[in-house]
């Protein structure tokens, strides 16, 4: 069949995911080329917040590899720009002078940037902030100089601020208006809003209009000048003051624009052959600068080139959140009111809570949330349903969760939700769809969701609903890095917050923690509960109290569950070796219970995969050999190779010191899992160089490497300290391992860990300060004093109803 040549014009959000759209409905219908100005596939420009922030890095905001590409068939033009749009010959040709003839043509073209127009806006130091290269602009600046001014109160203009604050700038904001985010929030909110972000460092010059910018005799920026004379000196200055449709390629070929593109409901501009999507677009006397349109024109403008034609546009209700980690706030609809219109308000503002609806002819038509937005979607809901809300209206601040009549009380809200309803507004994805990939295609993870579905893969407010879903649908949990947002929805309490309350003020139980600390909800949920039993335990080792119930199901189990739901077992060999008996006894083992699978795992360890969990108790005592933790948050292997005892390149004994090693660590518990392998000399045969510890032996004693991590993000270990005796290198691998143990946010590995405090710092507590690391090593080796093995405690008969199938009577 003869294809058709569709060229889009626009590598980003918009156009992808008409793509991605089109590609679902009609996979054979088009040969495709993609033109795109920046040298980089498609990103999250939404995500370049946490990319300056630090919370980030570039590669893992791409949304499509140039693998997607290429199997999807599509001709990608990277750093090529379209200048001109033949509609005669109906052909693209673009700035390197190569033309691609088209039978339909996409525009999405995004925007620009809007720059005051004051006297020295090209000075040196003054930039916008729009894409990844104004971002490395803003960290590169960072690196080497102290203040910034960001010109704009809005969306964009906080989140740079907030990014440049933690990289260490001194940083002011310079807003024309009274309140923040003027067109987002009312003033209440905007006023706990300065106030959150003033608690951070940030500064505010409120009604201050920009008349010049100045600069010195290299043509750098040096100072701002204010309509009323006065002047504020700086090194940066970031432009953030709103956006403009770009439509220049367009109007250049005489398509109709005003404000955008004019497009119909079906995304076609005036030439019936060119549809237009994104920020580009003028629909209804209306441009969208926010992801959830474009995504809607997306799904229109794909069924249409589908040739399916029955798709319509007819504009979006909007909703904003704002990415700065650690302040929650949503708006949506009219939420400022007025004639015709009642309002009904909720102020803590010592709490930090404030929560306004706005309501007119007995419906939701506008809501504004600080401090607590959990509600926000099911808000969003009811104002784009329209529905009536005479019958909520007494409980209706309160939240979808509080709703007593509709048997909701005391149930999480992704348990509340029904399958159509919607979880991620930026991508229209629904619950439904969610929960049919996690059944249908075996996801455990978010990550997984987020590649499978794209939820929760844009702005990421609805992240945690859909881990609530995650937990709901497997009926276990599963593994996401905090790092510094709130522990969960019960509370507005940060990891450190939580792991200072529980050392100074010796909370020992779940209820303590939970009152001290005024958690929302009494028990807590599947995220908190294992993170503070980690804390308690971890802070106060033979004193707090262990909650099996705040586990995960691989640690209450003390074996890995399967996707089948089987698990698999595998018991402790130190540091890879075994003996004859033990490998009898693994095979009698796997003969005696029909084992499906046995492996050597990449840890140099027997795994039997297909356990049933009824079977466990029985096959760790017919095994008789120690647990291998190779389940939980905790000490996993210390993979060693066999070094100067049998190698001829081997420099000292690895094995003996693996061994050691995974002796001193045997049921160490920790916020994530952790990894150790020794090698014997450079050669490196353990891969050494990719675990939380690793060891490497060298003529004159043993280097030390920490933070690496061989999974799905591979990360190189990085050097620590070089010692000369087996003894130094268990105490500072033990201080290392406490240090982590003591600091690093619960589901954070080490490799997270150290990027947020820096290697310096773990240098300057372990290598630097021999007093503070041997105390370190001390606490270590106190807490381990007297720990158990799991498997021989369930043996004896501990936790029997764990392993015990239920009887029902009938």
């Amino acid at each position: 069949m003869h294809k058709r040549k569709l060229v889009v014009v626009g590598n980003g959000m918009a156009g992808i995911r008409t793509l991605e759209e089109l590609l679902h409905l009609a996979p054979e219908q088009y040969d495709i080329t993609v033109f795109g100005s920046e040298p980089h596939p498609n990103y999250n420009r939404i995500l370049l917040s946490p990319v300056l922030a630090g919370e980030q890095e570039f590669k893992d905001i791409i949304l499509n590899s140039l693998e997607w590409y290429e199997q999807n068939g599509i001709t990608l033009r990277l750093g090529c720009t379209v200048t001109k749009i033949d509609r005669v010959r109906r052909v693209v040709i673009a700035d390197d002078g190569s033309e691609a003839p088209y039978d339909r043509l996409l525009l999405a073209t995004g925007s620009r940037p809007f720059i005051i127009p004051v006297p020295g806006a090209d000075l040196k130091g003054v930039i916008s902030y729009r894409d990844i290269y104004d971002t490395e602009a803003m960290i590169a600046a960072a690196r080497v100089r102290r203040r910034a001014i960001v010109i704009g109160g809005g969306l964009l203009g906080l989140e740079a601020a907030n990014g440049l604050k933690l990289r260490g700038m001194d940083v002011q904001v310079v807003h024309n208006g009274e309140t923040l985010l003027d067109r987002q929030l009312d003033a209440t909110a905007g006023e706990l809003l300065r106030q959150a972000l003033e608690a951070r460092g940030i500064g505010f010059l409120m009604a201050h209009g920009t008349a010049e910018i100045l600069g010195d005799a290299g043509g750098q920026v040096r100072a701002l000048r204010f309509a009323n004379g006065e002047e504020v000196a700086t090194e940066l200055v970031v432009m953030a003051v709103g956006i403009r449709p770009n439509t220049a390629l367009a109007e250049a070929a005489g398509l109709y624009c005003r404000n955008g593109i004019v497009v119909s409901d079906v995304l076609q501009t005036f030439d019936p052959r060119i549809y237009a999507v994104g920020e580009c677009v003028n629909h209804r006397g209306t441009a969208y600068g926010l992801v959830a349109p474009l995504f809607d024109m997306a799904k229109v403008a794909a069924n249409h080139l589908a040739g399916l034609g029955y798709g319509r546009y007819s504009g979006s209700v909007l909703s904003t959140k704002l990415k700065v980690t650690g302040i929650d706030l949503f708006s949506a609809g009219d939420f400022k009111g007025g004639e015709g219109t009642e309002e009904i308000v909720l102020s803590d503002p010592s709490g930090g809570i404030y929560k306004k609806l706005v309501l007119r002819e007995d419906k939701l038509v506008g809501a504004c949330l600080y401090g607590d937005t959990s509600d926000g979607a099911w808000y969003f809901k009811l104002l784009r349903e329209g529905r009536a809300i005479g019958e909520l209206r007494e409980s209706l601040m309160f939240g979808e969760s509080n709703l007593g009549d509709a048997g909701h009380q005391g149930q999480s809200r992704a348990m509340a939700m029904q399958d159509s309803d919607e979880v991620c507004g930026c991508n229209g994805v629904t619950k439904g769809r969610i929960v049919k990939a996690i059944r249908e295609q075996g996801l455990f993870t978010l990550d997984e969701v987020k590649k499978c579905t794209k939820a929760s893969g844009s702005c990421g407010s609805c992240t945690g609903l859909v881990e609530q879903i995650l937990m709901n649908t497997l009926g276990s949990s599963f593994q996401e890095t905090p790092k510094t947002r709130a522990v969960c929805g019960c509370t507005d309490h940060g990891h450190a917050d939580v792991r200072r309350a529980i050392r100074e003020h010796k909370l020992l139980t779940h209820a303590q923690a939970y009152r001290f600390l005024d958690w929302r909800t009494p028990n807590g949920c599947a995220t908190c509960r294992p993170a503070i039993n980690y804390y308690l335990l971890s802070t106060w080792p033979r004193e707090a109290v262990d909650d099996p119930q705040s586990r995960f199901i691989n640690e209450r189990a003390h074996a890995n569950i399967q996707k089948d739901g089987t698990f698999s077992v595998i018991p402790q060999m130190k540091g890879g070796v075994t003996n004859a008996a033990e490998l009898r006894r693994i095979a009698d083992v796997a003969d005696k219970y029909a084992v499906p699978m046995v492996k050597v795992t990449g840890g140099q360890r027997i795994d039997l995969l297909g356990v049933k969990k009824t079977d466990l108790v029985d096959v760790w005592r017919d095994l008789g050999m120690p647990s291998g933790h190779a389940y939980g948050k905790s000490i996993r292997t210390v993979k060693t190779c066999v070094g100067s005892e049998f190698c001829r390149f081997g420099t000292q004994d690895s094995t003996s010191m693996g061994i050691a090693l995974e002796t001193m660590l045997g049921y160490m518990w920790s916020p994530h899992k952790v990894k150790l392998a020794v090698s014997g000399c450079p050669r490196n045969c353990a891969e050494s160089g990719i675990k939380d510890v690793g060891v490497i032996a060298v003529e004159s004693g043993w280097e030390l490497y920490v933070g690496g991590n061989g999974g799905i993000k591979t990360e190189v270990a990085q050097f620590l300290v070089k010692v000369k005796t087996p003894e130094e290198v268990k105490e500072y691998t033990g201080a290392f391992l406490q240090l982590y143990r003591e600091e690093a946010f619960y589901l954070d590995r080490t490799v997270h860990y150290i990027a947020r405090v820096g290697l310096e710092y773990v240098k300057a507590q372990v290598v630097a300060d021999a007093a503070n690391r041997r105390a370190l090593y001390e606490r270590l080796l106190y807490s381990l004093e007297g720990m158990s093995d799991p498997w021989a405690e369930r043996i004896a008969g501990k936790a029997h109803d764990e392993f015990t199938p239920l009887t029902v009577s009938v």
